[in-house]
């Protein structure tokens, strides 16, 4: 009765009432308090979690991308470096070229033994072996008494480069989790960047030195960053996909628990890393046979990869970026600036202006996706060249056109940065099975590498036969080209685990239809 009418009564002011209302009151506050607890402790658990593998995989996407750091560098120091080297060793126009380009060319050749060597010894050390032969490189080049010294350090410094651009954002594809695979692999396009960066800071900074001593301070700096690599070898572990190609599964548990936030996905993800690898009681001599076998004889979807990420490769040169970056100096002059401090001055705005655009598209490319800032940044280039070329042709060397070329220059890198520089390496190491991952994606650096180098090398003999602005109308032809490209040929990746993606390519229905885009893939994605 007493409980009724506490009940009834609401406010338990009564003393019957209210000493058995507290009482259920209390049993009940006892059990939900130690709910609560366990629910906090649990999401307090879950939230350091997060946390803690976070912080872990930005440093490994870091520390992996310092390699590109080098090859920024290189780029970015060589375009101010090279007006020295010209003055201070009597090189001729042909050896300018030939020395800026044959970088490009050489590291096609570590890329292409990059792949083949990061699945012998692993992601990791592939990444130790580039820096150590890129510090040697460096070292000849900034000891050089000669141009045939300088080409000896110079190709050495290529093949370090080579085996360095096409196994960090392999790496860091592999390692990190779904939600933030493009984000991190797009750290890579940032160090080159930053690189590019550092390089045209070095060249204003050292060009009041001596003409034989300044070009030397110039390529020597570019040893620093590979030092830091030597220490992080000591933290970033090995890529866990690669674990299971050597049937080290346990080994690749243990990095995926650090890489992955949510526990529960880890033994999941493990097994659709397994059954991606293929693994078989088969020799590993006969496997590496089948792998070039395969991409030399490629089924309907593997040719589709391939066609994808060596053509998204070859595209993101083409369109004339390293010309651009290298050669930017002699942009600006036929533009009207005399002056070499003026000059590296105005480098250094280009490199200001593509470092900064990198990070908008790290911050969109897993939000926003990669075609969407793929179409943006293949119709500003396209735009931004076409514009230079006009001006370079019909404004002639005053106020305006100098204006005109720097506006033109800094919006082409700014649209490269913001879509085709990350996107490019981020699909290439997203779009192939995993037992061809790393070879596929070297056959992708080769075409890069390759086109870098022949736009590298040709650029002054093309600019004197056809002028500045037919050369930059011709970049933006192929521009245009790469449009149509991305909206033909490359798949929407956004949101899908590597395992996933692969299913993607063997849906030939809709890529019939010409564009393969993921949602109407989704069926396609299952569990076993």
């Amino acid at each position: 009765m007493g409980l009724v009418d506490a009940h009834a009564n609401g406010n338990g002011e009564m003393g019957l009432s209210l000493g058995k209302k507290n009482k259920y009151k209390r049993m009940d506050s006892e059990l939900s308090d130690d709910f609560d607890d366990d629910a906090i402790h649990h999401h307090h658990h879950q939230l350091e979690r997060k946390r803690s593998t976070r912080k872990y995989v930005l440093a490994c996407a870091i520390f992996a991308s310092l390699n590109n750091v080098l090859l920024g560098y290189d780029v970015g120091v060589m375009s101010g470096a090279i007006i020295f080297i010209q003055e201070d060793l009597k090189i001729t126009e042909v050896q300018e070229e030939v020395l800026v380009g044959i970088l490009s060319v050489i590291s096609l050749l570590g890329s292409l033994a990059g792949g083949r060597t990061s699945d012998i010894i692993g992601r990791k050390w592939t990444m130790a072996f580039a820096a150590v032969v890129f510090q040697i490189g460096a070292a000849i080049m900034a000891l050089a008494p000669s141009f045939e010294v300088l080409m000896i350090g110079r190709v050495l410094a290529g093949v370090g480069i080579g085996f360095g651009v096409m196994i960090a954002p392999v790496y860091i594809a592999e390692i990190s989790p779904t939600v933030d695979r493009g984000y991190l692999t797009s750290f890579p396009e940032i160090s080159i960047n930053l690189g590019i960066l550092l390089g045209y800071v070095s060249n204003y900074a050292f060009s009041g030195l001596s003409v034989h001593i300044n070009w030397r301070v110039m390529l020597a700096v570019g040893i620093l960053p590979s030092v830091f690599i030597g220490f992080a070898l000591f933290f970033i572990p090995e890529s866990p996909r690669w674990l299971v190609m050597q049937n080290r599964v346990d080994e690749s548990r243990s990095v995926l628990i650090k890489t992955i936030e949510n526990e529960k996905e880890v033994d999941e993800r493990l097994s659709d890393i397994v059954a991606a690898a293929g693994i078989s009681n088969g020799g590993e001599k006969s496997e590496e046979k089948a792998v070039w076998r395969e991409l030399l004889s490629p089924s309907p979807s593997l040719r589709r990869m391939l066609i994808t990420g060596f053509g998204i490769q070859c595209f993101q040169q083409i369109t004339g970026i390293d010309a651009t970056v290298y050669y930017s100096p002699t942009i600006f002059k036929d533009a009207g600036i005399e002056n070499n401090s003026k000059l590296l001055a105005a480098t250094v705005a280009v490199g200001v202006t593509k470092t900064a655009f990198i990070l908008i598209a790290t911050f969109l490319v897993d939000r926003v996706g990669r075609k969407p800032l793929l179409y943006v940044s293949t119709i500003g280039m396209t735009l931004c060249l076409f514009t230079l070329s006009l001006s370079l042709a019909m404004l002639g060397k005053g106020q305006l056109g100098i204006a005109m070329a720097l506006l033109c220059v800094c919006g082409n890198v700014a649209f490269f940065s913001v879509g085709m520089g990350p996107v490019c390496w981020i699909v290439t190491s997203e779009i192939f099975p995993l037992r061809l991952r790393a070879q596929a994606s070297a056959l992708g650096a080769v075409g890069n590498r390759l086109c870098s180098g022949f736009i590298a090398m040709s650029f002054l003999s093309l600019a004197r036969t056809i002028t500045v602005a037919g050369t930059f109308f011709l970049f933006s032809l192929m521009s245009a080209l790469s449009v149509l490209f991305v909206y033909k040929l490359v798949p929407e990746t956004k949101g899908k685990s590597l395992e996933q993606i692969e299913l993607l390519f063997q849906n030939h229905n809709e890529w019939q239809g010409g564009e393969v885009e993921l949602g109407d893939s989704e069926h396609l994605v299952h569990k076993p």
